[in-house]
């Protein structure tokens, strides 16, 4: 993730753990055998059904130093786990205990540092059970997600080693249908400690705190997958679309079948191929094949044991020749359209075996450009990525809804991509992400053993001759399992640095034999390697502060190229979320004391305070005089930066020379609660950079440039726009209008087009040392489709760009924004209604019932020139607690009197708990007050 000295933040972090580890194990009390007084299990009923999978439905944990029973009594049917942790199908060690109330919530304050590391450094049993009729099927354990390894046991043997069951993304499928009973089966996994430097899983960096469990446990699906005498296995399909018409595609559909009985047998693989509809859609017709459906099919013969790859072409199935398919597009870019390949293995009339999955019709290329930066086209239509960075959660808890509400919040902000560096989630994440049109970005992650062999000073062991294989098997896993999401674009086998050759040899020809259909870059960073050459991304950070101008200069981190992680560092969360997570003496540290070590923040020594921040903050917006004057003043600075960074990338994206084509904001989201890289923080709540963000990649917009004084439109939308006018006015801090310009006749393009409107005096008579831009975009019609203000100072933010260092360039010089302190009061009014808006969307996964939408007009009545900046509104219950997640069409409003908006909240209606709701208005200068928003 950062290109330079983690190695120190490692190295105290380790000494630290290690040293703690190793005086709790030395006192830990000796084993005890287990009661046996009554039984804590999951079990789970598995059918026979040829090709169903069924998932352990959780788990019995408890370390192994607590058990003195044999391996072959612990991984029996029927052993007693009284005393033991239950714990969920996908779950680590230190989740299921928080879970059970074991340890306080981790989240808040510094309850994490109480819990004791020494705990999680011996091996962890997980048990589970499951019950099976019929054993004339044959049966096999079918999982990733191992972390970091384990001995698997099934009904009293075992049936593999550590050494092989290695590696968080390795894939294993295990038969075991001779061991398989009638009736109950017991799965025992010993589960090895991990330890993100030494092993091939994942680890946390300097994102945050990392857990004391280091994620140990199990936290993908183990199946138990049942089948006939021939298998099918690794079904896909590739497609090839018609450039630039997209007039047809042509799909191969490919598979393993593979005999599992000691006699020759002749199998029929069939298939279909049926279009789904996208998200909130009905499905579409398919384009050809009787009653909407593509069928093929194919006899083959195989001998005993023996495996073969089929394969299904338009030249043998003229039905997988589609005329106007249905192709699927990133959010903003088109529909969602996908279809779904229902593949079956037969043998004598009787199915042996079956596959189902969806998949989209699309095409993704990313060349280099002249400047060598790496430009990304979809279907042919080349496009800007505005992305951010992904964080699943500290503890790897899946939770779907809350995942979900995640995605459509990326969507909400006008985001198009997500990168996943590491901890690459589990299926339904990409299924979901397939369905909302977000571009997802997976790779292998920095600073630890994934790059230990090529990252010089850095964390991460070298290898040794095993992590070869386990790197090999890890890459040809995920490759097979994401490759047939369209929403999958790349994969980035390397993050700060990229692999030797040896180790990218793996890689590739595991990618190569998998299929894989898109992009291979070889590092995030300006690397390369030998065979998948230059990466075409850069990784010049910053990673804290920097001023909004910084954005514009095409240097460092600025719109230039592609940066694959890059924003101005701490996101401070609202109020409501701070005082969710952090101590009241912690609290008062936060505004008080910059030097203050943050354990919200990092623990890399780089990031262990906010004074650059807080340096800033205080020089530009004047020192903070309380809690909520410090919290009001960082929603501020937070958004500017955030808009400035998306607004200078979009619009030096069309530029002629040095063009920028990609930018990720470091990063989306945390993993846990925290003051830093985020646009949403952990509870959902929105402020400053959230709505800072929406606001820069709105599709129609109207900005200001820091760095010239240009005012731009850029066109995200697909189709051309003419007859646009642009109102542009400078105004002093007490309204006073001080310069106003009107251009008509605007027209520019589709596709992120841009086109210059006017370039603001460099001086304007009379306007105060701290002011305020207001742009604002009407249609043809009159219609206002974009508003933007800004605040501005005749004083610049100057940079020491000879001093750059990895994680930012120092400021000599601050912007005076000072003069909004001295804003009078603005008087505003709210009225708000509710009516219930529906049931969830057709085509989306979740299952939380109706949503409510809640409508508010908002007017400045103010009878002077006092403009309402950055009203802030939030849906909150009769408690005053924010109702989350919500999605806005509109929100942190700047009005001037006279002018009001009428937006809409979208959200839940049982996250209400029955209450009526309210709206909670606020702002820089706009006293809180609350208004009833009960139903019409």
């Amino acid at each position: 993730m950062f290109p330079f000295p983690v190695r120190v933040r490692w190295e105290t972090a380790a000494l630290a753990v290690f040293g703690l580890l190793g005086a709790l194990v030395v006192g830990a009390p000796a084993a005890t055998p287990s009661p046996r007084a009554t039984h804590v299990r999951a079990a789970v009923a598995v059918p026979a059904a040829p090709g169903s999978t069924t998932a352990l439905s959780g788990y019995a944990i408890r370390s192994t130093a607590e058990v003195a029973d044999s391996v072959a009594l612990v991984s029996s049917p029927g052993y007693a786990t009284t005393g033991w942790h239950p714990a969920g199908a996908r779950s680590t060690v230190l989740a299921a205990l928080v879970a059970n109330g074991e340890h306080p919530d981790p989240f808040y304050s510094t309850n994490q540092q109480r819990i004791p590391a020494a705990a999680f450094a011996v091996p962890w049993w997980y048990r589970s059970e499951f019950t099976v009729d019929d054993t004339s099927s044959r049966t096999y354990l079918d999982f990733s997600g191992v972390v970091s390894a384990a001995d698997v046991f099934v009904n009293g043997k075992q049936i593999a080693a550590a050494s092989a069951v290695a590696g968080a993304y390795t894939h294993h499928e295990l038969d075991v249908t001779d061991l398989v009973r009638p009736g109950a089966n017991a799965v025992a996994f010993r589960i090895q400690p991990n330890n993100p430097r030494k092993n091939l899983t994942a680890g946390w960096l300097d994102w945050l705190q990392p857990p004391p469990d280091e994620n140990m446990g199990i936290v993908r699906d183990v199946l138990v997958r049942r089948g006939g005498a021939v298998a099918l296995r690794d079904a896909h399909v590739l497609t090839g679309l018609s450039l630039p018409s997209l007039t047809s595609a042509d799909l191969t559909v490919k598979a393993k079948v593979r005999n599992e009985s000691a006699e020759d047998v002749t199998a029929t693989v069939a298939g279909t191929i049926d279009a789904l509809g996208a998200v909130g859609a009905p499905a579409a017709p398919a384009a050809d094949g009787p009653h909407g459906t593509a069928a093929f099919r194919q006899d083959v013969t195989l001998r005993a044991h023996e495996t073969k790859t089929v394969a299904f072409t338009p030249a043998d199935a003229p039905q997988l020749h589609l005329d106007a398919p249905h192709v699927w597009w990133p959010a903003g870019m088109g529909a969602q359209d996908r279809y779904e390949l229902d593949l079956t293995v037969a043998v004598s009339g009787a199915v042996s075996d079956r596959s189902r999955h969806a998949f989209g019709i699309r095409t993704v290329e990313a060349p280099l450009n002249a400047d060598g930066a790496r430009r990304y086209a979809v279907n042919g239509r080349p496009l800007l990525i505005r992305g951010a960075g992904w964080s699943p959660d500290q503890l790897l808890r899946w939770d779907l809804t809350y995942t979900e509400d995640r995605l459509k919040y990326a969507r909400d902000l006008g985001l198009n991509t997500l990168r996943l560096e590491g901890h690459l989630e589990p299926d339904e994440f990409f299924d979901l992400a397939d369905r909302y049109g977000i571009l997802t970005l997976p790779g292998w992650q920095c600073c630890g053993k994934w790059e230990g062999q090529v990252n010089g000073s850095e964390a991460g062991e070298t290898w040794t001759a095993a992590d070869y294989p386990v790197a090999k098997a890890s890459m040809a896993a995920e490759a097979a399992r994401l490759r047939n999401h369209p929403s999958v674009i790349s994969f980035l086998i390397g993050s700060d640095f990229a692999p030797n050759a040896e180790i990218e040899r793996g890689y590739v020809e595991a990618l190569k034999a998998a299929d894989w259909p898109t992009p291979v870059v070889p590092a995030a960073s300006a690397a390369s390697a030998p065979l998948t050459g230059r990466s075409g991304m850069r990784m010049t950070g910053p990673y804290d502060w920097v001023p909004p101008g910084y954005w514009y200069d095409k240097r460092e981190g600025g719109a230039t190229g592609f940066n694959s992680e890059t924003s101005a560092g701490p996101d401070v969360p609202t109020l409501d979320t701070l005082r969710r997570m952090m101590s009241p003496a912690e609290l008062t540290a936060l505004w008080k004391d910059p030097s203050a070590p943050q354990y919200h923040r990092s623990p890399s020594r780089t990031y262990a305070t906010l004074k650059l921040y807080d340096d800033a903050l205080t020089a530009r917006y004047g020192a903070a005089r309380s809690l909520e004057d410090y919290v009001a003043k960082a929603q501020l600075a937070q958004y500017e930066n955030v808009r400035a960074q998306f607004e200078a990338y979009a619009r030096n994206a069309t530029d002629v020379s040095k063009p920028s084509t990609g930018v990720v904001y470091w990063m989306f989201n945390s993993g846990w609660t925290s003051l830093h890289w985020q646009l949403v923080d952990r509870h959902l709540d929105q402020g400053g950079a959230y709505f800072g963000a929406k606001k820069a990649n709105e599709p129609l917009h109207v900005q200001y440039s820091y760095d010239d004084r240009t005012v731009v439109v850029v066109n995200r939308r697909p189709a051309a726009v003419s007859g646009l006018t642009a109102r542009v006015s400078l105004f002093n801090t007490d309204g006073t209008q001080k310069y106003e310009r009107t251009v008509s006749g605007i027209g520019v393009g589709g596709d992120g087009a841009k086109a210059t409107v006017l370039t603001l005096p460099s001086s304007v008579d009379g306007l105060s040392a701290t002011h305020l831009a207001r742009l604002v975009l009407t249609d043809a019609t009159g219609r206002e489709v974009s508003r933007n203000v800004y605040w501005l100072s005749t004083r610049r933010d100057v940079l020491d760009y000879g001093s750059t260092d990895w994680y930012h360039t120092p400021t000599t010089a601050y912007a005076d924004l000072t003069g909004l302190r001295s804003m009078a009061a603005a008087s505003v009014s709210a009225t708000a209604s509710t009516a219930a808006s529906g049931s969830t969307p057709s085509g989306s996964t979740s299952t939380t019932g109706t949503t409510s939408t809640t409508t508010v007009t908002v007017r400045n009545t103010g009878t002077g020139n006092t403009p309402a900046l950055l009203t802030d509104l939030h849906l909150v219950d009769a408690r005053d607690t924010p109702v989350l997640p919500v999605q806005w069409s509109d929100n942190q409003l700047s009005l001037w009197p006279g002018e009001s908006a009428t937006v809409t909240a979208t959200y839940r209606t049982a996250d209400l708990h029955g209450a009526a709701p309210r709206i909670r208005i606020s702002g820089w200068n706009t006293p809180t007050t609350t208004v009833s928003a009960a139903g019409r």
